[in-house]
């Protein structure tokens, strides 16, 4: 079985494939500091409350924008695991062109979104990523990553204008039922859930005028399931496309 694991800057998600099944998957937070005799606690304890051993995992795939973590999720795979990682990155095959002017700058975890959505969906498409950042990126018919734009996420945005304006106290991020706030509850929702999908949807429209055609709109990340009823012209809602791809870099390079 494959172990793919999606390391982000709050959450990292893992989930464990059996060919192109998903058998599990679950998240935890993300610790920086996290040695990797920690981080198999934590792995190890996830898998067997699913009925998982470790000797099950015969191949480890990572996506991994936190480079503090990097040589935490090499123990970890091969103190736990018994295998070194697949890590996304420089050398490892894609199967796609990065249209990029350094290659190597673009998230892992972006382009194994892109791979995913060209595998499963077509392209070309547009990814709208909800996590720390907010990231929309394009590809074409063929599945190229053609470039994208990076945003502060939205629990980033509200974190900092919460400890900015001293009068304004956290909120839960769900969808208001006016734009017309009269709370600072609501104005707070308002302009953070309404104001953010009017951000990607902008973007999209913008994306689409230079792409030309209509390429469909693919979300995904922890908040997009809230996103999805706000946002027109939505072609899936996809919280796992992020292991997928890491599956499919790990077949490519595997064969």
């Amino acid at each position: 079985m494959l172990l793919a694991i999606d390391v982000g800057n709050t959450d990292t998600v893992v989930g464990v494939f059996d060919g192109s099944r998903l058998v599990t998957d679950f998240r935890y937070h993300t610790e920086p500091r996290a040695t990797g005799a920690e981080l198999g606690l934590v792995v190890v304890s996830l898998l067997r409350s699913a009925g998982l051993e470790p000797e099950a995992i015969s191949a480890v795939a990572v996506s991994n924008v936190v480079p503090d973590l990097s040589r935490s999720i090499e123990e970890l795979a091969r103190q736990r695991f018994g295998h070194p990682p697949l890590v996304v990155g420089p050398g490892v095959r894609t199967g796609i062109r990065i249209h990029y002017d350094d290659p190597s700058l673009v998230g892992a975890d972006r382009i194994a979104n892109a791979i995913a959505a060209q595998h499963l969906y077509g392209g070309p498409a547009i990814i709208c990523d909800f996590g720390t950042a907010t990231t929309v990126d394009a590809i074409d018919a063929a599945g190229d990553y053609l470039g994208g734009a990076v945003a502060p996420g939205l629990m980033v945005s509200h974190d900092a204008l919460v400890a900015r304006a001293a009068r304004l106290s956290p909120v839960d991020l769900a969808a208001p039922e006016t734009v017309l706030g009269r709370n600072p509850r609501a104005s707070m929702q308002a302009g953070l859930v309404l104001g953010y999908a009017s951000l990607v949807e902008g973007l999209v429209v913008r994306m689409r005028r230079e792409m030309g055609g209509d390429p469909k709109l693919i979300l995904t990340g922890g908040l997009a399931p809230l996103m999805a009823g706000l946002i027109p012209g939505v072609h899936a809602v996809d919280e796992r496309l992020t292991l997928v791809g890491l599956r499919l870099i790990h077949e490519l390079n595997a064969a």
